[in-house]
């Protein structure tokens, strides 16, 4: 599945392929950039709650939505907040120390 290691070529074909239903919500949900923060964090919870039972048990189309849709809200958290603090067990070097 090279759709699974190269998300943003998926997320390329999906884009030309599909026609938004209305300017704020398109076939994968709201915009990510329409979202306030408690409604992207929601989103994301959500995605990654349900990931490993997407993975197991759903269809392929349907994994490459939730990498899609996956893909664009981690990209808008990441551009809200690019100052993050990653804690040390996350870094390399720290979990190198454990």
């Amino acid at each position: 599945m090279d759709e699974l290691r190269e998300p943003h070529k998926v997320q390329e074909r999906t884009e030309r392929r599909r026609a938004p239903v209305d300017a704020e919500f398109d076939a994968y949900g709201v915009d990510p950039e329409r979202l306030d923060e408690p409604h992207l964090m929601a989103e994301l919870e959500s995605l990654h709650r349900t990931r490993h039972d997407t993975l197991l048990h759903g269809s392929v189309d349907a994994l490459r939505n939730h990498t899609s849709r996956t893909a664009l809200l981690e990209a808008e958290y990441l551009r809200r907040h690019p100052e993050r603090v990653a804690a040390q067990g996350r870094t390399r070097a720290g979990a190198r120390r454990r």
